[in-house]
């Protein structure tokens, strides 16, 4: 993975603007007057299918200037897999640029008062440029031509109408066993993230057992390197957290510390890629509030809010924590096809009471209870009641609700204080990583509100506190250690 910058119909060439952009843009990859961030799995397929197209490269991102060439705009949804891109016409100088169907990977967007148009995978390519910038929206491409937006992704679920397919078993494994095979596609060392739970561990079983098949077992051997990470204090990487992962929300700042830290010993290990879970819980229903849905109807159309908003928390999470550190984070549960499969069953079937024996826990529970409540009283320290009571006067937009938020939000507007920043990251009610309209479900939560899943009154089984072992001080590195199963409570270590 890497950054993308565009800067596209700036009048300013002088050599201080091209120094500053050259600054700005340090990550980024050119190919064929295209900037891309990302992997297209099925790269091999289109090239064949591109004859008369001499390539340069053997890069999956190569067939986005010849598919461009042969289709025009009009190929996006020809490309399988996590990407962003920039892409320059030279022949009329006009410019089109596309983010991936579910916002896997970042981008942004930003208008300077010369008339240019800056596109970039971080704020901070754009923050002291621009005179607004916003999300580039998921499924959606931009064309100068028209000036303006073009959604290219629009699937059944999108509507949120409630599907009536039935479960099939056999259907569903062999999707998500395409969508992890086709992320094996690398020549370079990987691992997988385990959390513990199901979702993890089935992606790691299908990873161990078509590791054979790859590039990477000819090269690297049959070891199938596995982590997972248990955290008690990690405050002291809060503020790098905030800068890299450009958010100030408290869910994806919780989730995202041991991610990060977990990355960076991941990367000094020799791995350069990891298989993780993110987006199961979203499109299957299962964070722990979902047991709360009055009926079908309303549960599928959560699992839809859901996944629309995915790349605001835990895409924005897995790939910025890793990407900090040069590690690219790899999602099989967010496959397009997969998605499609999941969100046509009919959603009854996803409401069961109980799921292989385990009190469900969310990454930032699961790495150890003592990180939320240090968290919380990190925050205590350092947020006043009285600087509380001044919360929606310092902060109009998205005021924090607790002193943990307002410490988060402190920090984010030291290094990104313009508005339009503040602006890209969500808000509203939320309990155990509810959407605001979820919150209806039970009266209770709207005076317990946290992203913690021991917010989900009724649900979470306060009792399984004390089966969690002993905290310990620190960040604990194992060298090839066991996997961790469905029924292992997590330890506070991280296991490679």
């Amino acid at each position: 993975m890497c950054g993308i910058l565009a800067v596209l119909g700036c009048s300013d060439d002088s050599q201080t603007k091209r120094a500053r952009v050259l600054e700005l843009s340090r990550r980024q990859n050119f190919k064929n007057f295209t900037i891309v961030n990302g992997e297209i799995y099925n790269h091999e397929d289109l090239r064949s299918r591109l004859t008369g197209h001499k390539f340069k490269t053997g890069s999956d991102c190569e067939v986005i200037a010849h598919l461009y060439e042969e289709h025009g705009e009009n190929f996006i949804d020809m490309l399988d897999g996590m990407c962003s891109f920039v892409l320059l016409d030279t022949h009329d100088n006009t410019f089109i640029s596309a983010r991936d169907a579910i916002g896997i990977t970042p981008l942004y967007i930003g208008w300077a008062l010369d008339g240019s148009v800056w596109i970039s995978s971080e704020l901070k390519g754009l923050n002291d440029e621009c005179e607004h910038f916003e999300v580039f929206p998921p499924g959606h491409l931009y064309s100068s031509k028209t000036s303006g937006f073009r959604q290219w992704n629009n699937p059944p679920w999108f509507t949120e109408e409630v599907p009536s397919t039935p479960y099939d078993p056999i259907a569903l494994r062999h999707a998500l066993e395409n969508a992890v095979i086709k992320r094996l596609m690398t020549d370079v060392p990987y691992g997988v993230l385990l959390s513990g739970g199901l979702d993890s561990s089935l992606v790691a079983s299908i990873a161990a057992r078509h590791l054979s098949g790859t590039k990477v077992y000819k090269l690297w051997g049959a070891q199938l390197h596995s982590f997972s990470v248990g955290l008690e204090d990690g405050i002291d990487a809060i503020e790098d957290v905030i800068y890299h992962t450009e958010t100030y929300d408290p869910t994806t700042i919780r989730a995202s510390t041991p991610m990060f830290l977990m990355a960076r010993k991941i990367k000094s290990l020799g791995v350069k890629m990891v298989i993780s879970g993110e987006g199961a819980d979203e499109i299957f229903g299962r964070y722990l509030y979902f047991h709360k849905a009055p009926n079908k109807e309303e549960f599928h159309r959560e699992t839809c809010r859901k996944i629309k908003a995915i790349h605001l928390y835990d895409c924005l999470r897995a790939n910025k924590s890793t990407s900090a550190w040069g590690l690219e984070a790899r999602v099989p549960f967010l496959d397009e096809e997969f998605i499609k499969v999941v969100m046509s069953i009919d959603p009854k079937m996803k409401m069961p009471k109980h799921i292989l024996y385990r009190q469900k826990e969310q990454f930032s529970d699961g790495v150890g209870y003592s990180w939320i409540d240090g968290l919380k009283n990190h925050a205590e320290v350092h947020v006043t009641d009285k600087m509380m009571l001044n919360a929606s006067h310092i902060f109009p937009h998205n005021t924090p609700q607790t002193k943990e938020a307002y410490y988060y939000r402190m920090i984010f507007e030291r290094f990104f204080p313009q508005n339009p920043a503040i602006l890209t990251v969500p808000g509203g009610a939320s309990v155990a990583c509810s959407t605001a309209k979820a919150i209806e479900w039970d009266a209770a939560w709207s005076n317990h509100l946290d992203p913690s899943g021991r917010a989900a009154l009724g649900v979470h089984d306060s009792a399984y506190e004390l089966n969690v072992g002993p905290d310990t001080s620190g960040t604990k590195i194992v060298e090839d250690g066991p996997m961790m199963t469905d029924t292992t409570v997590p330890e506070l270590i991280i296991q490679s």
